[in-house]
């Protein structure tokens, strides 16, 4: 049966050469098995007839019953006439429209013939009618038969080629005739039963073709939990063997460095959540195997210094530390802060390494490396290249995951005898469930508590044609001593006009505040000119950051307390969010101005609402993913996560992903070697998944 199911769709009933191309070209289907599994995206209940007097123009699929009474054609003033059927199921009148195939339509169907017309009811001239319905001869309709109509997205292309979804629903109609006896199972029966999943044949059947609304539901669970058990048994499975493969360098010591830093040198109390998150660190480094962590943390909780905390615990036992930025202004930035920290601390020597460290300088700092002179090192991923060696590499801190793929984390293992404890970094707040799908092989830690008198950045929506107020607001807190940012969106696409707006924009913004003094940071810019400006504006010499989205990591300037975002309807939330995060970092009160043009989606102002709503990270997150869907999520697409989801929906499948989570770990648990025969059936057919077009292989 596996081997029916990966036959070329071409020889499917229906198909053929043809038609074979658009699936592929349009659909990427190349198989039964991937056809089967092209599912319906909604139903229509074709069970019911309704009267023309019931309709509402609200409804979004109807059948009446009735008869034509006339046809009636009209000159568009195009080459195309419009042809009107009026139509009357014995009590009221409405109309039947065609645009196009005019001649078809007088050819086939006849006055006074009894149909089932089917279709989208829409108002015109006060009159209901139907634009190109389906028809039906009545005699020929067994309506207690149809039960719920599927239908499936089609392309453009498809469409005009007169392939629809009724041509879907026919070729996969006729290709569960052609497999005929039940399809082969995939899960078995301890698992199936206690969790009252129907069998994997029944739910193909129901999910192309149910009867009701509840054989739907019973068709769904069952095939989002097995695309879903599959991918978290692939990751535990991952997760176990890198275990058992890797011991960890056992770091258990607590000595001198760290606890002199604790005791004299910490700028300010931890939270409780930073102490948590630092036993929970500890003890891994101390377990004897290696640490795989990802550390979340909103904006602003104090990450850097657990990072710090965790890598003083290496030096404390010989080791060295590094920690790995996405970009070189935040690779500064993170050598700063821990010099800055370190301050007052003998004996332990802090480098960068990044593309700008060339020539002698960077011989110095490889060979210190090597001879382990050097004891933190922060960089890009400059760090993970092959001249780099290290003298002992006890901890690999990487900040900004989502800019790291899993090839990049596994190449810094090559960089000591052992693979060095990793600890990951994000502010980005992932859910729980995609937590879960896409760092599927890393314990989470969460810093869920904001350090003592931070106060809730207040965000307020305007639009821009209220600027005049806003301008007198941002006047407001230069005068109480503030800094104010201005964001200017630079996205890809657009980016010279972006530029152009930008540059146009600061000198508006210098005539404005012609009485302040202003910077200008963009991607664009030298690094040297861009840390001159930075540098201004950190410094209090200017009051106003123009700026792009340079600034929305890791720039910490406390003073600043207005963060104004123009044009924040092209934003996604994370992004919004992140960009809130750079201020609220000083003991006064904060503001964030979203400016947005008058006309806006309904889904960018319910994204806008948001985030005046909560300054909660995880919530935001959610929404996020729920509005936007895994693949397009912060981060997801850059760390090579290629969930091919067919089915299930990480957003709004949280309470399947947690199951499926949970039984693919007690299989886990039950047989490590992946060798017990009970469990054959899993482990052949997670072996055949791979073998799919499926990128299994980064999904850990």
């Amino acid at each position: 049966m596996t081997d029916l199911l990966s036959q070329d769709i071409m020889y499917a009933p229906g198909v053929g050469p043809k038609r074979k191309e658009m699936l592929s070209k349009e659909l990427g289907i190349e198989t039964f098995g991937q056809m089967l599994e092209y599912y319906p995206y909604k139903y229509v209940d074709r069970r019911r007839i309704y009267l023309i007097s019931e309709l509402m123009e609200s409804m979004s699929f109807i059948q009446v019953k009735g008869r034509i009474l006339s046809f009636e054609t009209f000159d568009t003033g195009r080459r195309n006439k419009r042809l009107v059927a009026h139509f009357t199921d014995g009590r009221s009148v409405m109309d039947l429209v065609w645009f196009s195939q005019s001649q078809y339509i007088l050819k086939n169907y006849k006055v006074g013939e009894e149909y089932i017309v089917f279709g989208r009811p829409t108002i015109y001239g006060g009159r209901f009618q139907i634009a190109h319905p389906e028809i039906d001869l009545a005699a020929n309709v067994q309506l207690s038969t149809m039960g719920m109509q599927p239908h499936y997205h089609t392309t453009e292309r498809m469409k005009k080629a007169g392939f629809s979804s009724k041509t879907v629903e026919r070729i996969v109609a006729g290709l569960l005739e052609r497999v005929g006896s039940a399809l082969t199972e995939t899960l078995p029966p301890y698992i199936t039963a206690p969790l009252h999943l129907i069998a994997r044949d029944e739910a193909f059947r129901m999910i192309h073709h149910p009867t009701s609304a509840a054989e739907l539901d019973k068709a769904k669970l069952r095939l989002k939990f097995e695309e879903l058990f599959y991918v978290q048994l692939n990751i535990l499975r991952y997760a176990n063997d890198q275990r058992r493969k890797y011991r960890g360098y056992v770091l258990k010591h607590v000595g001198a460095i760290f606890n002199g830093f604790y005791r004299h040198h910490l700028p300010f109390p931890l939270t409780e959540a930073q102490k948590r998150v630092i036993r929970e660190i500890h003890a891994d480094m101390k377990s004897g195997r290696q640490m795989n962590r990802l550390l979340q943390g909103d904006v602003g909780s104090g990450k850097t210094l657990v990072a710090l905390m965790s890598a003083l615990i290496a030096l404390d036992n010989g080791y060295q530390a590094c920690i790995m930025a996405p970009t070189e202004i935040l690779a500064e930035q993170h050598l700063a802060t821990v010099r800055q920290f370190l301050k007052g601390m003998e004996g332990i020597r802090v480098e960068l390494l990044t593309g700008i460290v060339k020539g002698k300088r960077r011989q110095e700092v490889l060979d210190a490396l090597a001879d382990g002179s050097i004891h933190i090192l922060v960089g890009t991923h400059a760090i993970i290249e092959d001249p780099v060696q290290f003298y002992k590499l006890g901890i690999a801190v990487i900040d900004e995951q989502h800019r790291f793929g899993v090839a990049q984390r596994a190449k810094l293992w090559g960089k000591s005898a052992n693979p060095p404890h990793v600890l990951v970094m994000t502010a980005t707040p992932i859910p729980r469930t995609l937590a879960m799908t896409i760092y599927g092989d890393l314990d989470v830690s969460v810093i869920d508590e904001l350090p003592p008198g931070r106060k809730p950045v207040y965000t307020q929506h305007k639009y821009d044609n209220q600027l005049t107020s806003l301008y007198q607001g941002i006047r407001r807190q230069i005068e109480a001593g503030r800094q104010v940012y201005i964001v200017y969106p630079l996205i890809k696409e657009s980016e010279k006009m972006d530029l152009r707006n930008l540059e146009e924009g600061y000198e508006t913004m210098r005539q404005v505040f012609a009485e302040y003094r202003l910077s200008k940071v963009h991607g664009q810019m030298k690094p040297k000119e861009k840390e001159e400006e930075m540098q201004k504006f950190v410094s209090g010499e200017t009051q106003i950051l123009v700026a792009t989205t340079v600034i929305e990591v890791g720039v910490n300037v406390p003073n600043a307390s207005v963060m104004v975002i123009l044009d924040a309807q092209r934003f996604g939330l994370s992004q919004l969010h992140q960009l809130r995060g750079r201020v609220g970092r000083g003991a006064e009160q904060s503001f964030c101005i979203l400016v947005t043009t008058t006309h806006l989606s309904k889904e960018t102002a319910r994204r806008i609402d948001i985030m005046c709503a909560t300054n909660d990270g995880f919530q935001i997150a959610e929404a996020d993913l729920k509005l936007r869907g895994p693949g397009d999520l912060e981060g997801t697409q850059q760390s090579g996560m290629a969930f091919d989801l067919k089915i299930a929906d990480i957003a709004r499948d949280g309470q399947i992903v947690q199951l499926a989570r949970d039984e693919a770990q007690k299989i886990i648990d039950a047989d490590p070697n992946c060798d017990h025969p009970e469990h054959e059936l899993l482990w052949q057919r997670l072996a055949a998944l791979r073998r799919t077009n499926i990128n299994w292989g980064v999904i850990s």
